[in-house]
């Protein structure tokens, strides 16, 4: 990732940010001045949406650098952190959302919506999704999970803003069904809870250091078989550095090779992996000659039974 690309995060992020500082205000107030429950609920998770905005172009910095000497294999892990800070403020927000709600529930509390809630509530769902389409696409172009992980957020906040419209409607058009307005609120916070596990899981089982699908494991062999010198690919092992794939794999070649021929091929194997497999970052090859014991499996079934 190079200084255009951190422009670009920068860019769409900050316009995020301001989007979301002026929503906030906007169905805040409407939600005091309306009566309305469910949309001061929504304003508070356009008030992380805000937090994670912040949070993102400070962490593009980091991640965007290229690798150094403290960091050989690049500072995509910040990249890691920040994602997980994004869905671990949504989950805490849905929660606190969701308690909040049901403590008026339980207590009975009733107030009168009114319509500016409403259109704020509108005006809200179409900004959001709108938003959320421009961040979605410069995240897809520049590869980066924590700027669509950041879509998402704006997303949910759109559809969070649905139940609230609705809610509140509701509750003006048939007064004796004021709680809806406070269902309202409870359905916003599990819409957020449910964005924040599919941000947080994923990027959990990068922390524990979950390879890449068996899918993509047969497809790196099949690969590296294809090389016409390459007898057996086996023992690969992957993991992810933020979005992008670290490769291990061992290549059995002919023995009577010298040193020089077997590090072409390997080398060979590497360039055709990083470029045909999607976000493969690198690849370390072990080469080794064949097992008398166990002859390799080209070329009847070059695909590694190590996998």
């Amino acid at each position: 990732m190079g200084s255009d690309t951190l422009k670009r995060i920068q860019r769409i992020t900050l316009a995020g940010l301001v989007v979301n500082l002026i929503l906030v205000v906007v169905k805040y107030s409407a939600g005091w001045w309306g009566n309305s429950e469910a949309l001061m609920a929504d304003a508070v998770h356009s008030a992380t949406d805000a937090i994670t905005d912040i949070v993102v172009m400070a962490g593009a910095i980091i991640w965007t650098r290229p690798p150094d000497e403290d960091h050989p294999y690049g500072h995509q892990r910040m990249e890691t952190m920040v994602t997980l800070f994004i869905g671990a403020l949504l989950l805490a927000a849905g929660i606190g959302i969701g308690v909040e709600a049901a403590r008026n529930l339980l207590a009975g509390h009733r107030v009168q919506p009114m319509p500016i809630a409403a259109y704020a509530a509108a005006f809200s769902i179409f900004i959001k999704e709108a938003i959320y389409r421009w961040t979605y696409r410069v995240g897809v172009q520049v590869g980066s999970a924590a700027v669509m992980a950041n879509a998402w957020h704006h997303r949910i906040d759109a559809l969070s803003s649905i139940p609230a419209f609705l809610a509140v409607s509701a509750a003006i058009l048939f007064p004796d069904l004021l709680f809806l307005d406070t269902i309202g609120a409870l359905v916003v916070s599990v819409f957020i809870a449910q964005a924040a596990t599919k941000i947080l899981w994923p990027n959990l089982r990068e922390l524990m250091a979950t390879g890449a699908s068996p899918d993509t494991c047969r497809s790196i062999a099949e690969l590296a078989c294809s090389h016409p010198a390459v007898l057996d690919a086996h023992h690969i092992r992957t993991r992810f550095h933020g979005t992008r794939i670290f490769a291990d794999i061992h290549l059995v070649v002919d023995g009577n090779l010298s040193v020089r021929q077997a590090h072409n091929i390997a080398e060979e194997v590497r360039q055709r992996l990083i470029q045909h497999t999607p976000d493969m970052e690198d690849v370390i090859i072990h080469i080794e000659p064949p097992d008398p014991i166990r002859p390799p499996h080209h070329p009847l079934n070059c695909k590694g039974d190590g996998l």
